[in-house]
């Protein structure tokens, strides 16, 4: 179990503070920092596949929404006044605290339009952003390169005839999608997934922050909101044997999104988001193929699988099955995206 040890604790300045850790989180461990009985801060050791400097770039883009007046996460400084602390090879930081609920599946039109018009205060906010960030993750939504890593396992492997038959279906689904576009890049948050918005929940809900702020770059509309999609719009997740494409929960995340930003973007950009959205969901099929032939890459939950390759089978077969319902859907979404 991870702990968070005492040089970082110390460095904040929270040796004797009580600190609970936050689950549900795949990335980093997290841990909600409590002052008097009530949290103060959030707690977090960064995952190394995110360079240190990444924090440096949390801090210049949160300093921007701030000012632009989003409530967002900001860096908590130490007492030295570092961005982070390194201990035994890992980086920490520290965020302050902000009330609110998450949620792994969107419970309904009002939240999805609540979200869709957070995301669009976020995207009206830094559409202004002058910053070169420090850190870059490399080959994200590289299409290309997810598909070849698959034909490659495909031409090595001939088993197991489950993955390989799914694997050309991936493959012949990917020669279909529509070309996308060439497209401006642009400051996204990168992981819009819908549980890493916080709510509040009122008479209407009110989505109040974006969080888990490690993907913050550049990047194009249509993986930023595409890949959005991709996870509002399929109540049943990932993990589930069926998958559905929610035409009315996309229509009313996109109604919030376009209301704030959406005159920032041209019909172009706009359509882009429905070529995503099923360009995503594909790249993500192929990737839990390829990790079914790896065996090396993506969690599992041994409770419900008996091994990762089962799992992430189901995961290939939903994500393949959501991208040919959003291709049957392609009319209907690319009105919604450009309507007035």
């Amino acid at each position: 179990m991870i702990v968070p040890p005492e040089p970082v604790r110390a460095a904040y300045g929270w040796s004797d503070a009580e600190l609970a850790p936050i689950t549900g989180g795949l990335i980093n461990a997290t841990f909600a920092v409590h002052a008097g009985g009530a949290p103060v801060a959030v707690l977090q050791r960064v995952h190394p596949v995110f360079g240190a400097d990444v924090n440096l770039d949390i801090d210049a883009v949160t300093t921007h929404l701030a000012a632009r007046g989003l409530t967002t996460p900001r860096l908590v400084r130490t007492r030295d006044g570092a961005a982070y602390v390194q201990d035994d090879g890992h980086v920490w930081r520290a965020l302050t605290w902000i009330d609110g609920v998450s949620f792994h599946a969107v419970p309904g039109v009002a939240w999805a339009r609540a979200g869709g018009e957070l995301v669009g205060r976020f995207h009206r906010a830094v559409h202004d952003l002058a910053h070169t960030y420090h850190f870059a993750r490399a080959g994200v939504h590289d299409t290309a390169a997810h598909l070849a890593k698959l034909d490659d396992r495909l031409l090595r492997h001939g088993e197991p005839a489950e993955a390989v038959e799914l694997g050309h279906e991936i493959l012949d689904a990917a020669r279909a999608l529509p070309p996308m576009p060439a497209l401006p890049r642009r400051h996204t948050h990168g992981d819009l997934k819908i549980s890493n918005l916080l709510f509040r929940a009122r008479d209407v809900p009110e989505a109040v922050a974006l969080v888990d702020l490690d993907t913050l770059g550049l990047s194009t509309l249509a993986f930023e909101l595409g890949d959005a999609m991709r996870s509002w719009c399929n109540p049943h997740g990932e993990d589930a044997g069926s998958v559905a494409f929610e035409l009315p929960i996309f229509a009313a995340a996109i109604a919030g999104w376009r209301d704030v930003a959406g005159a920032l973007f041209d019909d172009a950009e706009r359509r882009s988001i429905v070529t995503g959205l099923e360009t995503v969901c594909i790249e993500l099929a192929a990737r839990f193929c390829v990790d079914v032939f790896d065996d090396a890459y993506f969690g599992w939950d041994p409770s419900r699988f008996a091994t990762r390759r089962n799992h992430n089978l189901v995961r290939a077969r939903g994500q393949l099955a959501l991208g040919r319902a959003v291709a049957a859907a392609r009319t209907e979404a690319i009105e919604i995206v450009i309507a007035e």
